[in-house]
């Protein structure tokens, strides 16, 4: 709040609103509000709210023009939202007052003034943002003042406004804003609209003598916890790739609470005052202005799509904001993905701002006490390599210290690592402005050394990797990485930017090195000490994605960037092809792990034949677990730790042994024996079961399913069903196991059961014994990508595959209702693609189908396979967001690989139609 009762028309803001009468033309609508008659108040206040309503439709829509005319004009549209608005208030308020309740004499309690607050205090609307007002008296409100302010609600209500008001004595308005953070922040931001002058006058005096007077540290510590805890709640990283434009950091909350905290300190009144007070230099704050300026256009582009207040920037609405903006494609990256980086870029600015603004406050508050949100740090020496320490952090001893010598622009960074020191936020300033002078100091071997020592740092790389990117010199010294700072990828798998993503790979690789994860990754951990290659592998995941967004596959791009890069690092020869080969090859054995069967030992030489040495296999695994952690939470679990540890093991004993590693038969034989010792049967009793079982069911089948397995076949006896289900913690699934009398058809209708009683297929094995019963085991996990382990949950699963089996479920009925997995999925336009493959095992025709995701999808087309008449013996089942790729091992009916022409051209078909949805309604 601030004296002098401005009106609304002296705000900057409107002042730049160019033709204001063509949004709403006050005179006009004055003169018709007073024309007004009516029998009674009630019709008279129904018969202005129509009135102004229609002006208000009317102003919004010369808005919407003006904004669909200049799309990135954010401040002008959200300036023009709070005019209308004011205008409109105004009206009514000097329409309740003269017409509806009339009071020519007010007496001294009677003075009343409506004042804006919150954004829309400071001049800001988005289309559809709450209207906040409050109503202030001198003392206790009168009768009258509560007429009024009662049919103002209510007229506003009519309006269709969200309203969010207060109504308040000058007393009561000293006593909340001193006990309520939020209620401080909201009057501080408390503008005139409407009222007695002077009365606004002394409420404004007030506040600044008995709230903000002496008040200014608490203030700032209070913004800086809520800050803390709003970028907490909205993922803490200013890159998800569904970010929230108001709240989420790098986001316009950051900005406003910028602004509020000059406010209170600083005694600012607009944000441009904030470079008289050398918060911001005159360069700094242009860069506040674009980003708020884009911000704010992001986020009324989303209420005019949206119909409503939203806020969050979710995929389905990204397209639309983007050609909104007239982004267009490039080669290698579409307009949304070159939308979204600038989005993030502004973030980043944000943050950038926030850093140099706080370091300002933090100097400011010094003498009082310690630095805002940072724990006090030992005493340390006062120089380091010439840097000086300011209360333990890396500062500049002048101001063209980097300009001497450009290298200590990565040197400064060095030094932080080595010395678990900050740098000073206007070190990091004056590291921005100069970053450029890299360019011509990119080969210089010191520079490049210290880079690698930052970046295979066993300390925290990950944290001064950050700092380096923030303040630009990494993108400056490595200009590839440069490329992908703010490159987002438009899917819902990945969660961060391409930069972020990276720069979390090397925090949780470090993590790994130190024995953090060893809960989580206990192959991983166990294995690293023996990774000769270290700063390879580090090298390796910095450089894994360094070419994503370029017309190309990025992985083999990215390998000749490694192979050009490496040697200027200083890595050796060795070191640079292992970099170049990991690079290259990095979604190999995820690919393998989650898309192939591995009990096919096929798979596993050819996997092995390309990996081709231990120390690669150790150092791929590594490299697989921390890209896959990296892309977000959620998206690691047990069951993928499983694949490739066995992916691991099997392939490692390939590479260890050559043909000497045991046989199918000599592999098959140790089940046997295994199996015999756990269940404690003689020889006949296991001779007996063992006779029923197929070869390929030995080879396939891990030795803790076989158990189950023989249990649940000894004790179903001659049964024509038998259903077993078990919680499995290692492999974060539950396994099913199906008994049953063979048919055709028995797989698709299992598969269909599982997903109607909410059930996802990952895994699946099917086989037929010899006294022609089926045996098939899958693996099930919740919508949450966890076990089912509730007795009851896993109740509804027995019961839903035996009424599916018996005919007694409406499986197309209870699937067609079931929801999308990913609701926005239909922001992507996934091509169904299916790949049929002879070369990849020796006994099956191999089948992947990449689709979209939906419910059932495996269901649908295990029917395709059903009516194309062939024989399913494994699925596998990888889901990438809204993406997902089913693998299925294949014969026909004669146990034969499907080779004829016709054939794979009719099953592709089959398999299109249903992952393209078509054949849904037949798989009944």
């Amino acid at each position: 709040m601030s004296p002098g009762a401005p009106s609304a028309l002296t705000l900057p803001r409107f002042e730049h609103l160019a033709n204001r009468r063509a949004i709403i033309d006050r005179a006009a609508l004055a003169e018709q509000l007073a024309a007004l008659e009516a029998p009674d108040t009630a019709s008279l206040r129904r018969a202005a709210s129509a009135l102004l309503r229609d002006a208000l439709d009317r102003g919004r829509a010369e808005i919407a023009r003006r904004f669909e005319e200049k799309p990135t004009q954010g401040l002008q549209t959200a300036a023009a939202g709070a005019y209308l608005t004011d205008r409109v208030l105004r009206l009514l308020l000097d329409f309740t007052v003269t017409r509806l309740h009339p009071n020519p004499n007010p007496t001294a309690a009677e003075r009343m003034t409506m004042i804006a607050v919150g954004g829309y205090g400071r001049g800001e609307m988005a289309p559809f943002s709450d209207v906040d007002i409050g109503f202030l008296t001198p003392w206790k409100q009168p009768p009258w003042c509560e007429q009024v302010i009662e049919s103002v609600l209510y007229a506003l209500w009519d309006l269709g406004l969200k309203v969010g008001h207060s109504s308040r004595s000058l007393d009561e308005m000293i006593r909340q804003a001193r006990a309520d953070h939020t209620v401080r922040t909201a009057l501080l931001e408390g503008r005139f609209l409407w009222g007695d002058a002077a009365l606004y006058d002394e409420a404004a005096g007030r506040f600044m003598s008995e709230v903000q007077a002496d008040g200014a540290r608490q203030f700032v510590a209070e913004k800086l916890a809520e800050r803390e805890t709003r970028h907490v709640k909205m993922g803490d990283s200013r890159y998800v790739v569904e970010p929230n434009v108001k709240e989420g950091k790098g986001g316009l909350r950051d900005l406003h609470a910028l602004f509020w905290i000059g406010k209170f300190a600083y005694g600012v009144q607009r944000a441009a005052e904030l470079v008289e007070h050398g918060l911001f230099t005159p360069q700094e704050y242009r860069q506040f202005q674009r980003a708020e300026n884009f911000l704010w256009a992001v986020r009324c582009h989303l209420h005019l799509i949206a119909g409503r207040a939203e806020e969050r920037l979710t995929f389905d609405v990204q397209r639309q904001i983007a050609e909104r903006m007239r982004y267009a494609d490039r080669p290698g990256k579409s307009k949304v993905e070159r939308f979204m980086q600038f989005y993030f870029l502004q973030a980043k600015r944000v943050g950038y701002l926030s850093g140099l603004f706080l370091a300002h406050l933090d100097e400011t508050f010094a003498g009082r006490g310690r630095r805002f949100g940072l724990p006090r740090l030992r005493r340390r020496p006062s120089r380091l390599k010439g840097f000086v320490l300011d209360r333990g952090r890396l500062a500049l001893p002048h101001d063209d210290f980097f300009a001497e010598d450009p290298v200590r622009l990565v040197e400064i960074f060095a030094l932080a690592d080595l010395h678990a020191v900050e740098v000073h936020p206007l070190a990091m300033r004056a590291a921005a402005r100069d970053a450029h002078l890299l360019t011509d100091h990119r080969r210089d071997p010191r520079a490049n050394a210290l880079f690698l020592d930052v970046l295979t740092s066993p300390r925290t790389p990950e944290q001064v990797l950050r700092w380096m990117s923030e303040a630009g010199v990494l993108g400056r010294l490595v200009p590839d990485f440069g490329r992908v700072v703010a490159q987002m990828q438009f899917d819902m798998y990945h969660h961060y930017t391409v930069d972020e993503h990276t720069i979390r790979a090397i925090g949780l690789l470090n993590q790994i090195e130190r024995g953090d994860l060893v809960q989580d990754h206990p192959l991983a951990t166990a294995l690293f000490p023996g990774v000769v290659q270290r700063r390879a592998l580090y090298v390796a995941v910095f450089l894994h994605d360094i070419a994503k967004g370029r017309d190309g596959d990025h992985s083999i791009l990215g390998a000749a960037v490694a192979e050009r890069l490496c040697p200027r690092f200083g890595l050796t020869a060795a070191e640079t092809e292992t970099v170049a080969w990991l690079v290259r090859h990095h979604l190999l054995m995820s690919a393998t792990a989650f898309k192939r069967d591995l009990s096919d030992f096929k798979t596993i030489l050819d996997f092995a034949e390309v990996v081709q040495s231990p120390q690669r296999l150790r150092m791929l695994l590594v490299l697989t677990i921390v890209d896959i952690r990296a892309v977000g939470p959620g998206i690691w679990n047990g069951w993928k730790r499983q694949l490739l540890s066995t992916l691991f093991d099997t392939a490692e004993e390939v590479l260890r042994l050559g043909h000497k590693q045991r046989g199918r038969g000599e592999r098959i034989a140790a089940k046997q024996d295994a199996l015999q010792q756990a269940l404690g049967w003689d020889a006949d009793r296991l001779a007996s079961f063992v006779g029923q079982l197929p070869e390929a069911y030995w080879v396939a089948e891990p030795s803790d399913v076989l158990v189950r397995n023989a249990r649940l076949i000894d004790g179903a006896g001659d049964a024509p069903l038998a259903i077993d289900t078990v919680a499995d913690p290692e492999r974060d699934a539950t396994l099913v196991t199906v008994h049953a009398a063979d048919h055709p058809g028995l797989f698709y209708r299992i598969a269909g059961a599982i997903h109607a009683a909410g059930g996802n297929i990952i895994d699946a094995r099917i086989h037929t014994t010899r006294t022609g019963m089926a045996l098939d085991n899958f693996l099930v996990q919740n919508p949450q990508g966890g076990r089912f382990d509730d007795e009851g949950q896993l109740e509804r699963l027995r019961t839903g595959i035996a009424d599916a089996l018996a005919n007694r479920a409406r499986l197309t009925e209870r699937l067609s209702a079931k929801p999308l997995p990913h609701p926005r999925a239909g922001a992507f336009s996934i091509t169904p693609n299916v790949l049929i493959d002879n070369q990849a095992s020796n006994r099956f025709t191999v089948v992947e189908v990449n689709a979209r995701d939906r419910p059932a999808l495996l269901h649908h087309l295990a029917h395709a396979l059903f009516q194309s008449k062939v024989t399913i013996h494994s699925a596998h089942v990888a889901t990438f967001g809204e993406r997902a790729v089913d693998t299925f091992y294949l014969t026909d009916l004669t146990g034969d690989r499907i080779t004829a022409p016709a054939r794979i051209r009719a099953l592709e078909a089959r398999l299109l139609e249903a992952a393209g949805g078509a054949a849904d309604a037949g798989a009944a």
